[in-house]
């Protein structure tokens, strides 16, 4: 039991850092600056609610996608590995998402009046890295029930954007921009560690 206790820790600590919601601090300031309170609660409520469905929909139809295109699981998880590992390397070095928007979608998504969905919820917070990793868990879920758990895993870490992004502007002030930095890179080296996992455990099921 303790062993399975920890293997769902494993989990949702993964989940947490590949999200990165510490990292999104600035952008997410940034796009909601000429916002009012209530217009920022709403925004995160909404950046949650969308982070939330978009990882169930990938743990529930990520097998059938893959068996779609004929794609292994194995292969999968290697490339999937690959791909934190690039995110990992990105947040060491502290530079920000590795999916990096143009100076005109960053001007076009302040104007926007809801920002919550593209691109907080997508591709900041549950990019590809997020969406290979839930896929990849759940794969590995072979009944209903483990598959349940890794859905109430997805919707608690989801909760725990909440306060993060609500807070953010004093979490912000609090922390300041070294903080969050190095945060970032704590982060990205736990990120690290599981990529390599993925990447040793894809390239292994084929020996």
């Amino acid at each position: 039991m303790d062993a399975e206790l920890t293997f769902y820790l494993q989990i949702a600590v993964a989940i947490f850092t590949i999200l990165d919601p510490l990292g999104a601090i600035p952008v997410f300031l940034l796009l909601t600056d000429t916002n009012s309170e209530e217009e920022r609660r709403k925004i995160v409520r909404r950046t949650v609610i969308a982070v939330a469905l978009i990882l169930l929909i990938a743990a529930l139809a990520g097998n059938r996608i893959l068996a779609f295109f004929g794609i292994d699981i194995h292969a999968f998880q290697t490339a999937g590995g690959i791909l934190l590992l690039l995110i990992a390397l990105n947040m060491l070095q502290a530079k920000g998402p590795l999916i990096k928007t143009t100076s005109m979608e960053r001007e076009e998504a302040i104007e926007k009046e809801d920002v919550s969905v593209v691109p907080l919820a997508m591709p900041l917070l549950a990019g590809p890295g997020t969406i290979s990793t839930v896929i990849v868990f759940s794969a590995s879920m072979p009944t209903l029930a483990s598959k349940g758990v890794l859905l109430g895993i997805i919707l608690v870490v989801a909760a725990t954007l909440w306060p993060i992004l609500l807070l953010s502007r004093r979490l912000g002030e609090r922390i300041g921009h070294t903080g969050i930095n190095i945060a970032v890179r704590i982060m990205g080296l736990i990120l690290a560690s599981i990529a390599v996992k993925f990447i040793l455990e894809g390239v292994r099921a084929y020996f």
